[in-house]
């Protein structure tokens, strides 16, 4: 359990306590910013790997056990979770790592819902398997994905709003981190024809093939006993 705390730590510190910090922009300015990209690509791969890896090793202490009633509401919550994600993966967005630039444009598809569709989705899938799987070690396991998401929402859009001035400032009036608010604002409006047909259809098969085959692939039913 040592190593999956430590794990913990370390994945969920290099995002938000480098990435995103004034520290960033100094480890940018010292070495640059390709060599800066690679270096702390390889730390954030070398991180979730330990975290993985610790995860599956570490022993199980029950906490609040596995509430059968949470399991169709996980199914449902799942889908727009996927969809956030899967749609949100190399969409043309300026909160990407080399789409900076994109900010002097209004916002298209997916990103109109929340500038930050890919962390968002993770961060969801991330706290519906934290109430799921209810024991400690996917407590931090789970819980350090989702923290490292949601709040790398508000890295990100400080790293950008330092970067990129007043364009970003225009982007971010027009989108929002919490999913439908700058649509329920009026600041922007939802047109699904911008997200292209295989991309709703890549989320849709993907969700489609992890739900029925959950089981066999993590070896824990996804559905109610």
């Amino acid at each position: 359990m040592l190593s999956l705390i430590l794990a913990a730590i370390f994945f969920a510190g290099i995002h938000l306590g480098i990435a995103g910090t004034k520290l960033r922009d100094r480890a940018v300015a010292a070495v640059g910013q390709n060599t800066y990209r690679v270096v702390f690509s390889i730390a954030s791969l070398a991180g979730i790997v330990w975290l993985a890896m610790a995860y599956k090793y570490a022993p199980y202490v029950a906490t609040w056990g596995v509430p059968q009633w949470w399991k169709p509401i996980a199914i449902v919550l799942m889908f727009p979770a996927f969809l956030l994600a899967v749609t949100g993966l190399r969409t043309p967005n300026p909160t990407a790592v080399g789409m900076e630039g994109l900010a002097v444009h209004s916002p298209e598809g997916i990103v109109r819902v929340t500038r930050h569709p890919l962390l968002i989705g993770i961060g969801l899938w991330a706290l519906i398997h934290l109430i799921a799987n209810g024991d400690a070690a996917s407590f931090l396991f789970f819980g350090a994905l989702a923290v490292t998401t949601l709040a790398g929402t508000i890295s990100i859009d400080a790293k950008r709003r330092r970067a990129l001035g007043p364009a970003w400032q225009s982007f971010a009036a027009q989108t929002s981190v919490v999913p439908f608010a700058a649509i329920a604002t009026g600041r922007t409006q939802f047109n699904p024809g911008e997200i292209a047909a295989w991309r709703w259809a890549i989320a849709i098969i993907a969700y489609a093939l992890i739900l029925g085959g959950h089981s066999h692939i993590f070896g824990v039913s996804p559905f109610p006993a």
